[in-house]
């Protein structure tokens, strides 16, 4: 499934991998040819990806195959188990975490989890957790203060689930409970945005003394599509709404909301998932060093006056 503005490049490597199957079947020689059609390959990226609008990320931010919250604990963490359940009412599925270790140390590890395919998405509600999700959250993050284990989430989900049954089990007052628990948590706390960062789905699992943001992630606090439906009552006012809202990366960290920008493969994260996860490796590593050595009042400390300098305003 291609995403209109990358039909021109997917288009082009079809016809470089077409010559190369018959120079290679045919024994001829068209190198001349293939590395003239690689290069402006290279020019045609360099010009869709440097001038991507907001829209564009946030389409990049849902393209299939772009690595979840499972694939980044199967890539970069060692022994991880899984904890299930909220001890109250059922398991989550759109919410997964558990212990493991990275780099050698013990973390708990917590995040979003979409499907790979239209099963597995209605199996984990396409990422948008229930109440006992969040239950199952603050269970870790319990965890994380108990056993002094630093705490990593993965964010990536369009919002919490909206429906009665989720109303009805008190999605709002357990959204609120979480990011409050979370705010309190004496073990550094680093927080990924992976994909979709939608609303208090995802701030739930959000306050972290670090905020990362993968490079065509989106995080605000409402989807483009919701924005325009209120705004001017259309939906197909998405890609206005987007430019409106300042939900990319780079307009993350100009304005304070997030700390750090992971940048992704050529192509974006789906294209490449190794390389995506490579450079997310980095980054964790980097961000966990800079939190080592603290107590637990100075993590609380960090993360409180990071919070509270969050605002950017003009007075005119």
């Amino acid at each position: 499934m291609a995403l209109e503005f990358e039909r021109p490049i997917l288009e082009l490597e079809a016809r470089i991998q077409e010559l190369e199957r018959t120079a290679s079947e045919q024994g001829l020689d068209f190198s001349e040819e293939i590395e003239l059609l690689k290069a402006k390959l290279d020019r045609l990226q360099r010009e869709i990806f440097g001038n991507l609008t907001a829209w564009q990320r946030v389409q990049l931010a849902r393209a299939p195959g772009r690595p979840t919250t499972l694939d980044v604990i199967e890539a970069l963490f060692e022994e991880f188990a899984e904890l299930r359940g909220d001890r109250a009412f059922a398991d989550d599925a759109a919410i997964v975490g558990g212990v493991a270790r990275f780099h050698g140390e013990e973390v708990v590890v917590v995040g979003h989890q979409k499907g790979r395919n239209t099963r597995e998405n209605i199996a984990r509600n396409f990422g948008m957790p229930h109440p006992e999700g969040y239950r199952k959250a603050m269970r870790l993050m319990d965890l994380a203060d108990k056993t002094g284990r630093p705490f990593i989430a993965f964010v990536d989900t369009p919002g919490a689930y909206p429906g009665v049954s989720a109303e009805e089990r008190g999605q709002a007052w357990v959204i609120a409970r979480s990011i409050q628990r979370m705010s309190r948590l004496k073990v550094p706390a680093v927080v990924v945005i992976l994909g979709e960062g939608g609303s208090g789905g995802a701030l739930a699992i959000g306050v972290g003394n670090r905020v990362l943001i993968m490079e065509n992630a989106w995080y605000s606090v409402i989807s483009p599509e919701s924005c325009a439906a209120i705004l001017w009552r259309d939906a197909k006012e998405a890609e206005r709404a987007a430019e409106a809202l300042k939900l990319t990366a780079r307009d993350l960290l100009r304005l304070g909301v997030v700390d750090r920008v992971v940048p992704g493969p050529k192509g974006g994260a789906h294209r490449n998932p190794e390389a995506a996860c490579r450079e997310l490796d980095r980054a964790l590593v980097e961000t966990l060093e800079d939190l080592k050595g603290l107590s637990p009042e100075a993590i609380w400390e960090d993360r409180y006056r990071r919070f509270r300098r969050l605002g950017v305003f003009e007075e005119v």
